[in-house]
C-alpha cells in the first residue's frame, strides 16, 4: 500500500517527514492479521504478509481493513491514556483496533478527529448484520451517542444496534458531523432506505432545516421514497446522497457549491443548503442522472460517477483543479470530467517520448515528441468538448420530439436494428398512440419548427410529408 504527502502527524504509515511521490507502507509487510500477532509473537515460524481489502483517510488519521476484517489505524488517532482518559495521539506506524477482535470489520470513515465503522455484529458478515460504532472527538455530537462527550475506544450507537429496525449499509463522516445510510428491516419485496445525519450543523449539513447542532441520529426529511439510496459521502460542511433512479441530493455549505445560486449572502442570508436539494443534470436536462453508481465528497466539491462507471461529473469549488476540467473555477452545474485517459494512439505517442528519453535520443526529437503529445492532447480536448454540446444537444432535441431525454436504453427501434433512423415511422407510432394533449403539443411544435424553414420548397416538402403521414394514419385505423 501507497500514500503521498501529508501533514507531520504519521498518517503516512511510515515515519515523520512529508513525501512528495507515493512510498510503501512497510509496516503492512512484516504483519500478520491482528488475529494472528499475539500466536506468532510466542513461536518464530514464518508468516504471510498482510492482504488489506480497503483504506480510508480523515483529516489527520488513516484507516485500512484487512482481508480478515480486521482494522488498522495510525496517524493522529483517538487513544487513550495510562488514566484511561481520551486523547488525540499520534503514530507513524499502523496499530490494530483490538476492540473489534471476533467481529468483521466491514466499511470505516472518519472526519478530523472522529471515527465510525460498520461492524459485523456476529464473527461474519452475512450481508444484512451490520452495527454501527463510533469513537473520538464528540464536541459537536458527531458520534451520535446523545451526548457532547468524547470516547477513545468504539462504542455501540444505540440506533443502528442489533435490536434496531434499520440495517446501516453505508457511512460517511464530514469534518465535524456524519451520515448513516440505512434500510427498514422487513420481509416486504420493497426496500425502504434512509439517510440519518448528526453532528455539527452551522451550514446546513446534516439537512434537517435548520442550523442546529444534533447530538443523536435524526433522518433527512425530503429524500425520495420510492427508490432506494445507493450511496453517500460529506464533504467539510455538505452532504450528497445518490438514489437508484439517478437523482442526486445535495445540502450543507453553499459557497462554491452553486446549490443556492439566489442567495445574497447579506444578514441572515448565508446561503447554505439547509435541506436537501436535487442537482440538475445537464445530460438529461432534468435531475436524473443516467446509470448513476458513486458519490464522493471533497472539502468543497462532489464528484460522480455515472453512465454505469463510464462518465464522471464533477461541480463545486474548482480552486486546484479539483474539478478535473483543465481549469481552477467553480462549476454550479455538473460538469463532466475528462474520462476515460488517454487513449491508444495517445499512449504509443507516451511510450515512444520515454523510450527517446531512456535511448539518449537528442533533445530536437524529444521536444518533437512533447509538442506532437501537447497537439494531440488539444485535439483530443476539443473534440471531447464538441462530443459534450452534442450530446447535450441532440438530448435537447429527442426531448423535443419524444416528450423525454435520451437515454441508449430506450433509443426508437429503428435506431437499434438499422444505421438509418425512419423517423416517419416513429412519428407513425407516435400519433397512433398519443393523447389529446399529447397531439396538441405535437401541433405546437410542428408549426414552429415549421416557422423557422425559410426555403419554400423544403416548408413545401415538410409539409407534404406531414400530410401523407396523417392519410397513412387515418387510412390504417379504419381498417378492420
Amino acid at each position: 500500500m501507497f500514500f503521498l504527502d501529508c501533514l507531520m502527524d504519521g498518517q503516512l504509515g511510515y515515519g515523520e517527514e512529508n513525501s512528495p511521490f507515493p512510498c510503501l507502507v512497510e509496516r503492512f509487510q512484516d504483519l500478520g492479521s491482528p488475529e494472528t500477532l499475539q500466536a506468532e509473537a510466542q513461536n518464530s515460524g514464518t508468516q504471510s504478509s498482510l492482504k488489506l481489502s480497503s483504506v480510508k483517510a480523515g483529516g489527520m488519521m488513516s484507516f485500512a481493513i484487512d482481508t480478515l476484517g480486521a482494522m488498522w489505524m495510525w496517524g493522529n488517532c483517538p487513544q487513550q491514556t495510562d488514566a484511561g482518559e481520551f486523547c488525540i495521539a499520534a503514530s507513524s506506524v499502523p496499530l490494530p483496533v483490538w476492540d473489534f477482535h471476533g467481529h468483521t470489520v466491514v466499511k470505516v470513515a472518519c472526519g478530523n478527529e472522529h471515527v465510525v465503522a460498520a461492524v459485523s455484529a456476529g464473527e461474519t458478515y452475512t450481508g444484512c448484520d451490520l452495527v454501527c460504532y463510533a469513537w473520538g472527538n464528540n464536541n459537536h455530537g458527531q458520534l451520535g451517542l446523545g451526548d457532547k462527550e468524547s470516547r477513545s475506544r468504539p462504542v455501540l450507537i444505540s440506533g443502528f444496534g442489533e435490536g434496531s429496525s434499520w440495517d446501516v449499509y453505508e457511512i460517511a463522516c464530514g469534518a465535524w458531523h456524519t451520515a448513516v445510510l440505512t434500510n427498514k428491516k422487513s420481509f416486504d419485496v420493497d426496500l425502504e432506505s434512509r439517510c440519518w445525519t448528526f453532528g455539527l450543523g452551522d451550514n446546513g449539513q446534516l439537512g434537517h432545516g435548520t442550523t442546529a447542532t444534533i447530538c443523536s441520529p435524526q433522518p433527512v426529511d425530503g429524500l425520495p421514497t420510492g427508490s432506494f439510496l445507493i450511496s453517500l459521502d460529506c464533504g467539510l460542511f455538505h452532504t450528497t446522497v445518490v438514489s437508484s433512479d439517478g437523482e442526486v441530493w445535495c445540502w450543507g455549505m453553499e459557497r462554491g457549491l452553486g446549490l443556492c445560486p439566489d442567495a445574497s449572502f447579506s444578514g441572515v442570508d448565508s446561503g447554505d443548503a439547509l435541506r436537501p436539494i436535487r442537482v440538475q443534470s445537464p445530460e438529461t436536462n432534468g435531475f436524473k442522472f443516467l446509470g448513476p453508481v458513486q458519490v464522493t465528497c471533497g472539502a468543497a466539491h462532489t464528484v460522480l460517477v455515472a453512465g454505469d462507471g463510464y462518465r464522471m461529473w464533477a461541480w463545486g469549488r474548482g480552486r486546484s483543479g479539483v474539478l478535473g476540467r483543465n481549469q481552477t473555477a467553480d462549476s454550479y452545474i455538473p460538469c463532466v470530467v475528462m474520462w476515460p485517459p488517454l487513449d491508444e494512439n495517445f499512449q504509443e505517442i507516451r511510450e515512444d517520448r520515454a523510450q527517446a528519453s531512456t535511448s539518449g535520443v537528442n533533445d530536437q526529437n524529444s521536444a518533437e515528441l512533447e509538442q506532437k503529445l501537447s497537439a494531440a492532447s488539444e485535439e483530443l480536448q476539443f473534440l471531447r468538448s464538441k462530443l459534450t454540446l452534442m450530446e447535450r444537444y441532440a438530448n435537447i432535441l429527442h426531448i423535443s420530439i419524444f416528450r423525454k431525454p435520451l437515454d441508449e436504453r430506450t433509443l426508437p427501434r429503428s435506431l437499434q436494428e438499422s444505421p438509418v433512423f425512419d423517423i416517419r415511422k416513429e412519428f407513425e407510432n407516435i400519433l397512433d398512440t398519443a393523447d389529446t394533449d399529447e397531439l396538441n403539443r405535437l401541433e405546437i411544435f410542428y408549426r414552429s419548427m415549421l416557422s423557422g424553414v425559410k426555403d419554400k420548397l423544403l416548408k413545401r416538402r415538410v409539409q407534404e410529408m406531414v400530410q401523407e403521414c396523417i392519410v397513412s394514419l387515418s387510412a390504417g385505423r379504419q381498417t378492420p
